[in-house]
């Protein structure tokens, strides 16, 4: 192999009192991919910004080779200072070198000549991308380069990335990318470096391989404690020198333990509190329509989701995703057609901002909603830091604003925020950005444990085909056509075709600062009478029989009943077939009457 290019040797860094980083290295060849991965603060950012030169550490060396030429793309970059986004593109370019500049802003879908100050978050990161790809570096460091970027950018910048000659370290939580891209894997767990030779598809063996080792060690130790201890107590008095000795070798045995608990503490707990299951139908639409003045955001869509359904909305930035998340959950009212939302739906929501933080507020008092010191989960009360362990955070975390936070312990508050709340519908927008790999895998693992039914908007391709049950995909002019499976599935569907291209209205989703003209529907007559006496009582009826349903339920839910009593074992499961037969034929026809209703009534 090559010399390397950059070295870091014993690196430590200290963060208000911590260290952060203890005796780290890492090392990079020219042309090497590496992909840097470890849990939200263990300080993959800041060892990313030490390589860059950005900070320096409390000690440790670093060596770049004369004449490297290192680029930095941060996380959050600021572009505040610059007029427009050419001119924060060039900043560090030779004027022979604009032209650069220029292709790489038309191929992000930029044209370089907008406003800083009125950036959306996909074109700060795609002007971002244009800057750190046109400085055509040695080393490129890219600190989740994905965030805000939609699925056909995100494609184009694995190809771009992987045609390149530059050596790259790169912090994502795109698993394809990392799969596709890395040759090497850094693994910063506690303040340690660890490398893999080998790319990120090997990275979670190799890993649990070490944990598993670990913990065989950790139990070793303790049994080796145990005896100590015993003879402590118990062992026949020696030679005071030998006594003395075995008591120092007792005190640093129970000192390594801790540095094994150490590592193991801090595993996330997340599981979401559920509300009661309600009927078969979650949210209908029918027929339903949105526009702008100059372009169709949807058009003509009947969709029906199912309790249990996990569906995921996929289309390009400025496709009308978000919006068309706020049609099916009511915040926005169709133009044409109408939406059904069960009468036993309990929503939370994830937006993709994080607006429901505020930033002044602590961490603490965000859970709690600043009443005391416990913390509403569903029905029961937990006190806010047994809460906020289950999330990673540390108890000296409790009293720090929300703004100190990082980007992935933002979106850790914001789903301990939402999974405290009793629901059977959770809507995410975008909630895998800024979160790490094992978090992800939490959640994950959440969503596929939860009985509710899941929307989901994301441009994470490895999470949308563990998690969707079905991908709703925007095909251009308000179009929108549902696959069965996941992302990987509607490709084959689609014969290899991904969705479509990326729009420029990426801004217009932004409803509030939209006037959309609502078009005029046709006046008709009302429902007739018997209609809408037979849509009065639907509801009681329902409600019945959804307490029937639940009481069939409770009496199935004794494991002993079949042994014990057969026959009433199969009375009870026919009736509640039944009954959950009949309630969904009720929901099917109020849905009905009620779309009826808002046509003729308009």
């Amino acid at each position: 192999m090559s010399a390397p290019i950059l070295t870091l040797q014993n690196i430590t860094y200290t963060l208000g009192g911590r260290p952060l980083l203890d005796e780290a290295e890492l090392s990079v060849s020219a042309g090497e991919r590496i992909c840097l991965v470890g849990r939200n603060g263990s300080g993959k950012s800041t060892l990313l910004k030490i390589v860059a030169g950005e900070i320096l550490p409390d000690d440790g060396v670093r060596f770049v080779q004369p004449g490297v030429k290192v680029h930095y793309l941060a996380q959050e970059p600021d572009l505040s200072a610059y007029p427009t986004t050419f001119d924060y593109v060039v900043e560090d370019l030779e004027e022979t070198e604009h032209y650069r500049a220029r292709a790489m802003l038309s191929e992000l879908g930029m044209t370089g000549e907008e406003n800083c100050q009125n950036l959306s978050g996909g074109e700060v990161r795609r002007t971002a991308l244009a800057r750190a790809l046109a400085a055509n570096a040695d080393l490129l460091l890219l600190d989740e380069p994905t965030n805000h970027l939609d699925l056909p950018t995100i494609t184009w910048l694995e190809k771009e990335l992987i045609s390149s000659q530059m050596a790259m370290i790169v912090i994502s939580h795109d698993r394809r990318l990392l799969e596709t891209l890395s040759r090497s894997v850094v693994w910063l767990e506690h303040g340690k470096t660890r490398q893999l030779d080998q790319g990120f598809a090997r990275y979670e063996a190799w890993r649990d391989e070490i944990l598993e080792n670990e913990e065989r060690d950790a139990h070793k130790l303790d049994r080796k404690i145990a005896r100590e201890e015993d003879w402590m107590r118990y062992g026949v008095t020696a030679r005071r020198k030998r006594n003395v000795r075995r008591v120092a070798e007792l005190a640093q045995l129970r000192n390594q333990r801790r540095e094994f608990s150490a590592r193991s503490n801090g595993t996330l707990k997340m599981e979401a509190v559920e509300s009661e299951s309600g009927g078969k139908i979650t949210v209908g639409a029918e027929n339903i329509s949105w526009s702008y003045p100059d372009r169709s955001i949807v058009a003509d869509l009947d969709l029906k989701i199912l309790r249990g359904d996990r569906l995921g909305l996929v289309g390009a930035n400025g496709a009308g995703k978000t919006t068309l998340i706020r049609l099916l959950t009511g915040k926005l009212l169709p133009q044409e057609g109408s939406v059904y939302i069960g009468p036993s739906v309990s929503m939370v929501t994830l937006d993709q901002q994080r607006e429901d933080l505020n930033p002044n507020k602590t961490l603490a008092d965000t859970l709690t909603g600043g009443s005391g010191d416990m913390v509403q989960v569903g029905n029961e009360k937990c006190h806010v830091i047994g809460y906020m362990k289950e999330f990673l955070f540390r108890p000296e975390q409790a009293r720090t604003p929300v703004a100190k936070l990082s980007g992935g312990e933002r979106g850790r508050l914001a789903l301990a925020c939402a999974l405290a709340k009793p629901s059977n519908l959770i809507v995410l927008d975008e909630p895998t950005n800024d979160l790490d790999l094992e978090t992800l895998d939490l959640l994950q693992e959440m969503l596929s444990d939860y009985a509710g039914t899941v929307l989901l908007v994301s441009h994470d391709r490895d999470f949308l085909d563990r998690v969707a049950s079905s991908v709703l995909v925007a095909e251009g002019d308000g179009r929108w056509v549902e696959y069965a499976g996941g992302y990987s599935d509607m490709l084959v569907q689609r014969r290899g075709q991904a969705p479509a291209e990326r729009t420029n209205n990426e801004k217009n989703e932004d409803i509030g600062s939209t006037k959309a003209t609502a078009k005029t529907v046709k006046k008709q007559t009302k429902l007739s009478y018997k209609d809408k006496r037979e849509l009065d009582l639907l509801p009681a009826k329902m409600a019945k029989l959804e307490k029937e349903i639940q009481a069939f339920q409770d009496i199935l839910s004794d494991p002993e009943l079949y042994s014990r009593e057969p026959d009433k074992f199969k009375k009870t499961t026919d009736l509640l077939e039944k009954k959950e037969k009949e309630l969904q034929e009720c929901e099917e026809l109020w849905l009905e009457l009620e779309v009826k209703k808002e046509e003729l009534e308009g």
